[in-house]
This record gives C-alpha cells, structure tokens and sequence, in this order.
C-alpha cells in the first residue's frame, strides 16, 4: 500500500515511464525491431555503452528498462552527487556479485560532469568486465568523457522526440487508468494535444509534467490552461553544452551562405535562449574579416560598431543591432582571400622559424647599427623609385599569399 501510495504521489512523468521496450516510443533506429541493441537486450548481453541525446529523450528511461529486462545486478548513480567514495562502494558490491556469477551493470546519470580523475577510476573496472557501464549524458561525449572511456563504449546517439511521438505518449499518459490520468476525466481535444507536443520541443518530461500541471488546474484543458502553465515557450539552448556550438555553427554557415532568413532565424534561437550579445557580436566581428573580408570593408566598422552597441545596451535593445548586421553581412559579398593569405604566412613562420629581417629594412636608430649596415642600400618610396626591393627573408622571396 505504501509503494502504491508513493507511485499516486509521483510527477506523472515518473509514475508513465516505460518499463518495457514496446512502451517506449520514438528511438525506433536504436532499439527498434533488428536493431544492435534490442537484439543486445533480449539476450542479456549489453556492452558498455554511453547514451547520448538531449534532455527528456529517454536516457534514464532506457538503462531502466534494460535493468528490467536483463538479469544483471543494476546500480544507479548520479555523477552529480556521487564522486570516488560511492565508486568504490559499486565495485565493492560488484565483486562481490562477480564471485556469485552475477553480472553487474552500472548506470552513471549526466556521467559528464565526472572530472577525469573520477572517470579514470572507473576505466579499469569497465575494461576487465568487472561492471557494464551504462552513461547518460546531455553533452558531446567527444568532449566531456575520457576518450579512453569512449574508446571502450559504444557510443548510442537517442534524438529529440518528434511530436507525433510526443502526442503518442500524451495519449496513453491520457487513457491509463492504473499510472496516467485515465480515471480523472480529462476533457481534451487533438489539437491540445498537439499544442502540448510542440511545445514539449521534442522532451517526454516537459511535455508530462505540462499536461499534469494542467490537469490539476482545470479538467477541460484548453490553449489558455496550457500557455498559463507553460507561461512561456521552453527554449533548449545551453550556452555551455555542444547544442550552443551546433547553433553558433548554423548562424555562420546562413550569412556564409547568404540566406538571412536563416541567419537571423538562428540568431534568435541565441538571444532568447539566454546567450550573452557580446559573444554574438564577437563572432560576428570576426566573420566580417574572415568571411566577408575584401569583398566590404564597411563590414568591419559596422561589426565594430555593433560590438560596441551591444556594451552599451545590452538585451533586449541590442538585438535589433544584431538583427541589423546579421542581414547585412549575409547580403554582402564574400572574400576569403585574406583568410588564406594568413594561414599561408602562418606556415611559413612555423617550417622556417625566426628568419632574420633583411638588413636594408632594418631600422638604424643608433650610430652602431648604422655602421653595421642596419637600413644600407633602403628606398624611400615616397620620395624614390623603389621597385625590385624586397621586404622578405631572402628564403622567401617572391613569395606570394595572395
């Protein structure tokens, strides 16, 4: 009775989590009919693996229902709050399960907020099959795990829920009598429940604990119920994880691209999500030489002075600056030619080091270094013919960048 009562009192998020792989919806390539790792689960053979995937597509979910349907000792904890001293207690517990033949599988929630040393203690138990790693993470495990952990995972990307799978899991939050709202008489059309999928953006939990909130408010749920709880549309955009990168990246390839639709499309998916102006406004000082470069001078001042406009407003003034030299910058046309030149002059200094400067264009500030030939034999171009004088190294004479 008391388990029953803790399971009424739950979020209704956590009382409809699948327990079974036919209740989970919307990562069909991973564990679909044929798939690696359904084939994996049925025979109780799962790798180590690293689920990554954005929040609420079912990280959590699925190790839960591999624990379900394997029959290994499972043992959940949260990088979070767990360090060393609770590692050494799963060890502990898996040896002890190895020596009764009992495999032992490990589920490590946001694994990558573990700093090196943490995840350096994990590695040997992992590599000698002491425990079944099973992380979950929200970032690029290409960054924020240890390759040397990576390299012994398989790494299982899940996706952002489309919203028909939102609205499936709506619904049978919907209709079950025994763990959803199906007793409570829930008046509630398709079209709320769609409203509630598209505003989910793709999160099983945000979209449940939406219709909860909902459902307690008020029985007939209707668009006014939904944006009251909702209060404002939930924007995934984390300024410190690679969805940030992935936005940024998008952002430049629209103006490089020349459709400003798409830029300043991005460019909002930025602001509103909470990013600072001032970095904005930095790559974009950046890509006025790099992209646009020879092709408009005007668009450095004009990303200078944007930069500036950001200091001094801040948000939300600053955004239509922004808005302003995103479109142009799309609009304008494009010179990579410096860009290059650079990376050609880089090379140079990096395979042939500190040549010397050629001593005709040398400075000669003292009676010494004039006397040692510091700026003999220089043409003053102002007032002289100086063509054929060379300024390079005489390794690199006749040299071209650009």
């Amino acid at each position: 009775m008391k388990k029953q009562s803790l399971l009424q009192n739950a979020p209704l998020a956590d009382r409809m989590r699948p327990q079974t792989l036919e209740e989970f919806f919307g990562q069909d390539e991973l564990v679909g009919e044929g798939s690696f790792l359904r084939s994996a689960i049925k025979e109780d053979r799962v790798p180590s693996m690293i689920l990554w995937g954005p929040p609420g597509s079912g990280k959590t979910t699925l190790a839960s229902i591999i624990a379900g349907e394997t029959k290994s000792e499972f043992i959940q904890i949260s990088a979070v709050t767990s360090g060393i001293k609770e590692l050494r207690k799963v060890i502990a517990e898996a040896q002890e399960n190895e020596w009764q033949k009992k495999k032992t599988i490990l589920f490590v929630d946001e694994i990558h907020r573990w700093n090196k040393s943490q995840q350096d203690a994990l590695l040997p138990h992992v590599e000698h099959g002491l425990v079944t790693l099973i992380g979950a993470t929200t970032e690029n495990p290409s960054f924020e795990v240890n390759s040397a952990l990576v390299s012994r995972t398989r790494v299982l990307v899940l996706k952002k829920l489309e919203p028909e799978n939102m609205e499936k899991i709506i619904s049978r939050a919907l209709s079950d009598e025994e763990r959803g709202l199906g007793k409570m008489g829930i008046e509630i059309d398709e079209k709320m429940i769609k409203e509630i999928a598209l505003l989910s953006n793709g999160d099983a939990r945000m979209g449940l604990n939406t219709l909860d909130l909902a459902s307690a408010q008020n029985k007939k749920i209707t668009r006014e119920v939904i944006r009251q709880v909702i209060q404002k549309s939930h924007l995934y955009y984390d300024k410190a994880g690679e969805e940030h990168y992935n936005i940024i990246s998008a952002l430049h390839k629209s103006m490089r691209g020349g459709d400003e639709n798409a830029a300043l499309y991005w460019l909002a998916r930025m602001l509103e999500g909470g990013e600072q102006p001032t970095y904005v406004a930095r790559r974009l000082l950046r890509f006025a030489s790099e992209d646009v470069g020879l092709a408009d001078n005007f668009a450095l001042v004009l990303a200078n002075n944007v930069f500036d406009a950001c200091h001094k407003l801040g948000m939300p003034e600053c955004s239509v600056h922004l808005a302003q030299l995103v479109v142009y910058m799309s609009k304008s046309p494009k010179s990579v030619k410096t860009y290059f030149a650079y990376n050609k002059a880089r090379k140079d200094v990096e395979e042939y080091g500190n040549l010397p400067v050629p001593m005709h264009i040398r400075n000669a500030p003292t009676k010494l270094m004039e006397k040692l030939g510091y700026g003999k034999g220089y043409k003053y171009t102002p007032v002289e013919d100086s063509e054929g004088q060379e300024y390079l190294p005489a390794e690199l004479q006749k040299r071209k960048y650009l």
